[in-house]
């Protein structure tokens, strides 16, 4: 049993773990960089420690000195989070070498699945439907070339190694392949070190579909249904949800989640883990990727199988086995995610640096919060602008879908602009009302949105002064006194709550 955990992360998701360490009777180890002294998530550790350096190669991706700090504080396991050194087998191997538990799987199957050549390869052995294309390796741009031909275009060009969009794009037609290929090396080249590009079939009209994996060392792997999270922006998603809307029979939902299941058993694969697919209109699903990780949108799968993903990974590190089968799982109700970035965008998502001057967290029935910030937080160039995750929980979509917007309505950011407003109007949008969220929905329903000219956070804080001094509600309330005389001021009505849209 493990005695104390040192999380190798930042933010919400070190908050997040720090938690189901408590919950664990655990003892947790922090480490923070410059930029992230004095943030609030760093005091729900039991132990915190300093790590020089503001950017991440300088502090969390070092893994030097992230396993000092452990061998200094006692800790007897890492859990890496997402991000940062949660896929990186070379780190994973470095604790097993130094006696330190890796809360996540083997490096074996984290550099198997971690290379999209080398998942495609295995999907393909394990009777999993994979994406027309081909394996970049040792081959030309000339050869690539040809094969994209013979593939047909649209394709994507893609990093065989890591994620978040780097290394990617799509090309439209040959004459502009040469140029979109060297661009994807490079960018890969610059973002993990290797070059290595993939070529696919680029669909145009697709659903990102995911499975969550729950695999224990005794060959027990569990499937925990699918979560949607067909609407991205720069390949990086901002809404997801459970059940996934395009899945509308369990016919589908069983053969994905089979072909998943199927995937991480070939893989011998071992903790939580995440299978992504693309779907088509017509419920063809093809396998894309493997998350070796905690993934950020965790929360809509906990909210839907009542499972705690943090602790059950802690769990299974410590050797303990599943005690429930598939039999067991029920998906129940609907959530959604909200991801809160302080960035802006009616401008390209142009990320927003500054000081948060003032926050509130919505709450409520049904109202989960995941965040690590607080007034007085720093939002910073080094790290995701990421503030908050805000997931809801309904018996059904559209009551989830309510909560939402009621949840972000009550949510305050100030001193830094934010993607609430935006968010906002996705959910009242008429195709995301109706489910009908394919992986381009943003570039064609809200190209032409526009943000309404915002208060300054002077202006703001000023509103939020009078209504606290008002006592705010919509409802008319007993005089004050003035003097202790009520007809010296007469009748008044107090404003209505502000929000910040």
């Amino acid at each position: 049993m493990f005695k104390k955990i040192l999380v190798a992360n930042r933010g919400e998701i070190a908050r997040r773990l720090f938690l189901a360490c408590r919950e664990l009777d655990i003892r947790s180890v922090a480490i923070y960089s410059e930029a992230d002294a004095g943030a609030p998530w760093v005091r729900l550790a039991d132990e915190s420690y300093p790590l020089a350096g503001v950017t991440a190669v300088d502090s969390y991706l070092h893994q030097q000195k992230v396993l000092d700090i452990a061998r200094l504080s006692g800790a007897d396991a890492i859990h890496p989070g997402y991000g940062f050194l949660s896929e990186n087998a070379a780190f994973a191997r470095a604790c097993a070498e130094q006696g330190i538990a890796f809360i996540g799987p083997t490096p074996e199957a984290m550099e198997m699945m971690g290379s999209k050549a080398a998942a495609r390869i295995l999907a393909q052995r394990a009777s999993v439907p994979v994406v027309p294309g081909v394996d970049g390796a040792g081959k030309t741009d000339a050869e690539l070339r040809t094969a994209a031909t013979a593939i047909g275009y649209p394709v994507l060009i893609k990093a065989s190694a890591g994620g978040g969009g780097k290394g990617m794009r799509v090309v439209w037609a040959e004459a502009e392949f040469a140029d979109a290929v060297q661009a994807a090396r490079r960018e890969a080249q610059s973002a993990f070190g290797d070059d290595h590009v993939i070529i696919e079939k680029y669909f145009t009209e697709i659903h990102h579909v995911e499975i969550q994996i729950l695999a224990d060392a005794h060959s027990n792997v569990l499937h925990l249904f699918e979560r949607e999270c067909s609407i991205q922006r720069r390949h990086q998603k901002i809404i997801e949800e459970s059940p996934a809307p395009v899945v509308r029979d369990n016919s589908l939902r069983e053969a994905i989640a089979t072909a998943a299941v199927s995937l991480a058993q070939s893989a011998h694969y071992i903790n939580a883990g995440t299978v992504e697919f693309i779907v088509d209109g017509e419920g063809n699903f093809y396998f894309l990727e493997m998350n070796t990780r905690l993934q950020v949108e965790h929360p809509v799968t906990e909210l839907v199988t009542g499972l705690d993903l943090a602790t059950w990974q802690i769990r299974i590190a410590q050797g303990e086995r599943l005690p429930f089968t598939q039999a067991d799982m029920r998906q129940r109700g609907h959530a959604i995610e909200c991801r809160v970035y302080a960035e802006d965008p009616a401008h390209n998502f142009l990320p927003s640096i500054g000081k948060i001057t003032q926050y509130q967290r919505p709450s409520g029935p049904g109202v989960r919060v995941d965040d690590g910030i607080e007034a007085g937080s720093e939002v910073t160039p080094y790290y995701d602008p990421m503030l908050a995750k805000v997931i809801t929980w309904g018996h059904d979509r559209e009551e989830a879908r309510r909560k939402m917007i009621r949840a972000l309505h009550d949510t305050v950011v100030l001193g830094v602009t934010t993607n609430i407003p935006y968010l906002l109007a996705i959910l009242e949008e008429e195709y995301f009302c109706n489910g009908r969220t394919s992986t381009n929905y943003l570039a064609e329903h809200m190209t032409t949105w526009q943000s309404h000219p915002d208060l300054s956070s002077e202006e703001w804080l000023a509103l939020a002064a009078l209504e606290l001094l008002q006592g705010g509600g919509k409802q008319s309330r007993r005089t004050p006194l003035a003097n202790g005389n009520a007809a010296a001021v007469g009748p008044w009505t107090a404003v209505s709550n502000f929000r910040n849209v």
